[in-house]
């Protein structure tokens, strides 16, 4: 069976399943990559899928016009998101000035595309996703939209956005409007459903999940944690070290300054704003195109100048894609035949060992604290108030 591009540089984006007439692609989540593989008896050979394929194709990119760095002017939006609320208040001002938004949710175990005009189904979509989303069919539907002349806001991975341009015709492209996310590198959904596995869990029967909550990043479902307070899980350590992308990630073309839609945004780390604005959530938005300018104009924003040295600083891959850990190889080889926390604490020893004793030190340190305090008071007539941090044993977790 024929392959559309190689697996290492196939990003799974289904430019190619949406453009093949004859539905003979299919593409297949092999954990450490992906292969959109070809049905040789339904292929015609008439090179569609190839003409569309972002990894073998070079893509139309613009230099951003003008950086910011802000958050929703609603305190609700803010304080939803994983970051500043600024897709979601884009969005929102979208579809009040009658437009549809298109963009990833979590539902019946897919991480997958849906079109929305509805200002009360936009909340699917808040929250970050460290997990390849799968836009399966989506583009026909935009591209069926479109030819309604309806506008359409897509907001998705760079790879994304370039497998939809490719796709559409360029007489539908005037009512297409793009952001892509800053992305560090996605691991497959098969990656995901093998750290579940130790847990007896998959992601058919989850029926909520969160990888991270403002500047706490830490796998959860529902009320349920992964791991202890204070300390990250297997899976959560593994992506911020760049251990678990599918092998395109590492080659990423759209890892750049210079991008392929009309709006970029992400988090605003090292902001020089005021920490208790940090807590709360700071975005960061780069300014492709004048639809882009646009699309901020028109939406309920606090923005504030942002040193675009210290955004590339702090996000790297405005710069160059993540780096491929050394032991990338064995890590996926150890997954074959062990349990994912195994596998983690071969390739990451010492981290790994560190968020095993994060939640013991923090209890000692806090018992220790206390008899301080009693201490203090009981020699001096009087108590030092302090607040006493709740405890792991307190959450509803699934670690030991």
């Amino acid at each position: 069976m024929n392959s559309v591009c190689d697996s290492t540089i196939c990003m799974a984006c289904m430019a190619c399943v949406n453009a093949c007439p004859h539905d003979a692609i299919n593409v297949i989540d092999k954990m450490k990559s992906y292969e959109a593989q070809i049905d040789t008896n339904k292929c015609v050979n008439c090179g569609i899928c190839k003409n569309v394929c972002p990894a073998l194709n070079e893509i139309e990119c613009h230099s951003p016009k003008m950086w910011y760095q802000g958050w929703a002017l609603s305190e609700k939006i803010r304080s939803n998101s994983s970051s500043g609320g600024l897709a979601t208040a884009i969005a929102t001002s979208f579809i009040e000035n009658g437009g549809c938004v298109c963009s990833c949710k979590f539902e019946k175990g897919e991480f997958v595309f849906d079109i929305v005009d509805d200002l009360k189904k936009l909340n699917n979509f808040v929250g970050s996703k460290y997990v390849k989303s799968n836009p399966k069919l989506i583009y026909r539907e935009i591209k069926k939209l479109l030819k309604e002349n309806r506008d359409v806001l897509m907001i998705a991975l760079p790879c994304q956005i370039a497998a939809l341009k490719n796709y559409l015709p360029t007489a539908l492209k005037d009512k297409l409007y793009t952001i892509d996310l800053i992305c560090h590198g996605t691991p497959s959904q098969k990656n995901l459903n093998k750290f579940l596995e130790q847990y007896n869990l998959s992601l058919n029967v989850i029926q909520n999940i969160k990888f991270r909550v403002k500047e706490n990043f830490r796998l959860a479902y529902g009320e349920k944690t992964f791991a202890p307070k204070y300390s990250l899980d297997s899976y959560t350590l593994a992506f911020l070290n760049s251990a678990n992308y599918v092998e395109s990630c590492y080659n990423c073309k759209f890892a750049k300054l210079d991008r392929d839609s009309d709006l970029t945004i992400g988090d605003s780390w090292g902001s020089n704003l005021d920490n208790k604005e940090k807590e709360k959530g700071i975005s960061l938005v780069l300014i492709n195109t004048e639809r882009g300018d646009k699309l901020l104009k028109q939406s309920k924003l606090y923005l504030f100048d942002v040193n675009i040295e210290t955004a590339i600083a702090n996000n790297s891959q405005l710069n160059h894609p993540s780096i491929k850990p050394k032991f990338y190889n064995k890590f996926f080889s150890l997954l074959n035949d062990n349990k994912y926390d195994k596998a983690v604490s071969k390739v990451l020893p010492v981290k790994y060992f560190k968020q095993k004793v994060k939640p013991i030190l923090r209890k000692i340190k806090t018992s220790k604290m206390n008899n301080y305090n009693g201490f203090l008071g009981s020699i001096g007539g009087g108590y030092i108030p302090m607040v006493v941090v709740s405890e792991s044993q307190d959450e509803n977790t699934f670690y030991n």
